[in-house]
């Protein structure tokens, strides 16, 4: 019997050689293929690009072949691409989506495909719904339709992405303030994007890990804070202000201040979100995932601007910036945008404007951060997964159904049910259990105001699961 392929928020991901084959690959673009033929009978064309995961280039070249028997041009892109490049070159090229072999911040021995719709936004549930429909339908009949063959067409869409971000971006801060700056692609798409695009300006920078390496130095190609240490590295050898890195798709980005401390993201966001206020003037709105920090919330509050709270997954985000309703949208896994540019994770873009907010502001991202609390209080956020027997995980489940009136010994204020069970408390804190749909985990959030304060929360948010 077939894999069943099931399309998640990211698209679908599988290990090499178990369930991602090329059988399943060919199922996989027959269903996108007959989904995007549904959507437009005649003329569509279709992205077809990569990261630089082992084998891309062929799958492309599958990916093409398939899509030209339906009729539908396939705009293919030769090199790897940075995830946002993809999304913004759908919708410069007026495309009717993008097929994007990738499986961004796993580990090598995966592979992916992302499907995006004709707004270069993730693919919402109704789309992958009606993919993954179409894929049995082509498993009952297997035939293509005798359509003309498309031509396949080749793209670049690096230099229209970079003039892109040299109009979001102000190089001339970056170039006068002197800020040297240390990049880490981790061996993925965005080799030759963001170095590249500040050397053009005059801008000091070292790279590390800028060769193609599908094993991705033996790990994930995932930004986080233990796999960084070369970036911190070349940062003291040049004396940078600022160490940026992307993932495996440069949708994602990790953020390293001058004394070799990680920002996690949920900072960022949030230190972002300050700046674009303070520099753009802009005030439409804010949104931030559920499980993302609240001291955005305190920020948005300060600067009176509307807050936009939506459940775990970027593509929510993508849509309030497709309606413009914010300035800027994130997720503390890393992932966000801002208004008028892709509705979709951009890492590369997340980089660059931390390297502007050094320059600009003239102090490190730690010193930025104390002056953000000093403002409106501190906030210290935390992510921990937890495993679970069958029987643990059952009765959780049904825990989680519950409305406790108190937690940890404190007046829970608020149960919010957007995405799992948040419980607001009464001194601000909260913390928010969500059950993973993939295996037995649960994913806890929990933020309090100080670090003793967080010790305590987190302690008591593992004893809730397992008592």
């Amino acid at each position: 019997m077939a894999t069943q392929i099931k399309f998640g928020t990211s698209g679908w991901r599988a290990v090499m050689a178990e369930e991602f084959t090329f059988a399943n690959v060919n199922r996989a673009v027959h269903g996108i293929a007959r989904h995007v033929s549904s959507q437009k009978a005649n003329g569509a064309k279709v992205i077809v690009g990569r990261d630089p995961r082992f084998l891309g280039e062929t799958f492309c070249a599958t990916a093409a072949d398939i899509l030209s028997s339906y009729g539908i041009t396939p705009l293919v892109i030769a090199e790897p691409a940075p995830t946002p490049t993809i999304s913004y070159a759908v919708i410069q090229s007026k495309a009717d989506g993008a097929i994007n072999f990738t499986a961004s911040h796993n580990p090598p021995e995966y592979n992916g495909i992302k499907f995006s719709t004709p707004d270069g936004a993730p693919a919402l549930p109704e789309v992958t719904k009606a993919i993954e429909s179409a894929i049995a339908a082509f498993d009952a009949h297997p035939q293509t339709p005798h359509a003309t063959k498309a031509e396949a067409q080749s793209i670049d869409p690096r230099r229209m992405y970079l003039s892109r971000l040299r109009e979001i971006v102000d190089l001339d801060v970056i170039k006068k303030a002197g800020v040297k700056i240390a990049f880490d692609p981790m061996w993925g798409a965005a080799r030759g994007y963001s170095d590249a695009f500040l050397r053009e300006a005059g801008v000091t920078v070292a790279t590390v890990h800028d060769t193609r390496d599908v094993l991705f130095g033996g790990h994930a190609p995932e930004p986080d804070d233990h796999l960084l240490e070369d970036l911190r590295h070349k940062m003291r050898e040049i004396g940078a202000g600022v160490g940026i890195a992307t993932d495996g798709d440069a949708d994602r980005f990790g953020i390293v201040d001058e004394d070799g401390t990680f920002l996690q993201p949920n900072y960022i966001i949030a230190l972002l979100f300050d700046y674009l206020v303070e520099t753009r003037g802009w005030k439409n709105g804010v949104g931030k995932s559920v499980a993302t920090t609240n001291l955005i919330n305190a920020l948005a509050e300060k600067h009176k601007i509307e807050l936009h709270e939506t459940p775990v997954g970027f593509k929510y985000i993508g849509e309030l910036i497709k309606q413009d309703k914010i300035l800027i949208g994130g997720e503390e896994s890393a992932g966000l945008s801002i208004r008028k540019h892709v509705p979709e994770k951009d890492g590369v873009l997340a980089g660059l404007l931390c390297c502007e907010m050094v320059a600009r502001r003239g102090a490190s991202l730690g010193t930025q951060l104390e002056q953000v609390f000093a403002k409106v209080g501190s906030y210290y956020p935390l992510r921990e997964n937890f495993r679970l027997t069958p029987e643990v995980k059952e009765k959780f489940t049904e825990k989680l159904r519950s409305d406790p009136s108190e937690f940890h010994g404190t007046k829970v204020a608020q149960a919010v049910r957007t995405d799992g069970l948040k419980l607001v408390l009464a001194d601000g804190s909260w913390v928010c259990y969500r059950l993973s749909g993939t295996e037995p985990v649960v994913r806890v959030y929990s933020e309090a105001r100080s670090r003793e304060d967080l010790a305590k929360l987190s302690a008591a948010a593992k004893a809730w699961i397992f008592d």
